[in-house]
């Protein structure tokens, strides 16, 4: 079961400067944190983009997904981190331990060296690179990321787990292709043209994202998910008044997750946490 959140490459189409798309974009990466989203992919919309296009998007959110770390070891000085200062943090469990269990916690690091005898050193932010010894039949290169499992600190005691890497991963990938995963889940797209979110219609919704997975698609300023698709806004609303109508561009269903907004505007980065909100609700 996992949780994935597409957005556009146009997201931050109508930040006035290289600081204020940024700092936007730290948010969207809080709101992955928050709800221990799994993966963060950001598809393609170059007829909305504008100063900051996909490049930018998808460098920043990388960067802010990299544990604090190992962001000097993974990232060159860029021009697209020039404000990463501003950037929230994310103090995401498996970064700070808090999320460990008694067999030990799980680090993101660094292959800095692969060695002779099956032996690399990784940095995975200790003071100093350790050295591991290589899994059988995991064949590592420099520079690629893994996950470790520390059982001690002092003095240092771990080793390399085939696991997926702590925290979320940060995607690049055409929006029909992460909707065609076979853990996709529950496909939904936002849009205030969808079905009203209700508390009668939530459960049924969030059971499912429990039970399933769930795959959530925003749209941008300006510019939501309809004219990005291709489909039109009549089209999107008779999927929610006919039961027999199927919803548009292969999601499960067009949702309207703010549906009593009180400014004319809800912003991408409000949205993504006002529906992870609901949808990931338990009972």
């Amino acid at each position: 079961m996992t949780r994935s959140v597409l957005v556009p490459s146009s997201l931050v189409r109508e930040a006035e400067d290289k600081r204020e798309a940024t700092r936007k974009l730290g948010y969207v990466a809080r709101a992955a944190a928050v709800f221990r989203i799994d993966r963060l992919v950001v598809f393609p919309d170059e007829d909305g983009e504008r100063e900051w296009a996909g490049g930018f998007v998808e460098t920043v959110l990388r960067y802010a997904a990299t544990p604090p770390y190992l962001r000097k070891e993974a990232f060159d000085t860029r021009d697209e981190l020039e404000y990463a200062g501003v950037l929230p943090p994310l103090r995401l469990s498996s970064w700070t331990g808090s999320d460990s269990s008694g067999s030990g916690s799980l680090r993101q690091g660094i292959v800095t060296k692969v060695g002779s005898e099956g032996r690399v050193r990784v940095n995975c932010g200790t003071q100093h690179p350790i050295s591991l010894h290589e899994p059988p039949g995991m064949e590592l290169v420099e520079g690629e990321r893994v996950t470790i499992r520390v059982s001690s600190r002092r003095p240092v005691r771990a080793k390399l787990v085939d696991e997926p890497l702590p925290g979320f991963s940060v995607e690049r990938t055409d929006l029909g292709d992460a909707l065609d995963r076979s853990d996709a889940g529950v496909r939904i797209a936002t849009s205030r043209h969808g079905e009203p979110l209700s508390v009668a219609s939530l459960g049924g919704y969030a059971e499912r994202a429990a039970r399933d997975g769930l795959t959530v698609a925003f749209g941008a300023p300006e510019r939501g998910l309809p004219p990005m698709l291709g489909v039109s806004e009549d089209a999107v609303r008779e999927s929610v008044t006919d039961s027999s109508a199927d919803a548009p561009a292969r999601f499960d269903a067009w949702l309207n997750t703010i549906p009593d907004q009180g400014s004319e505007v809800v912003r991408t980065e409000e949205a993504v946490f006002a529906t992870l909100g609901s949808l990931t609700l338990t009972e």
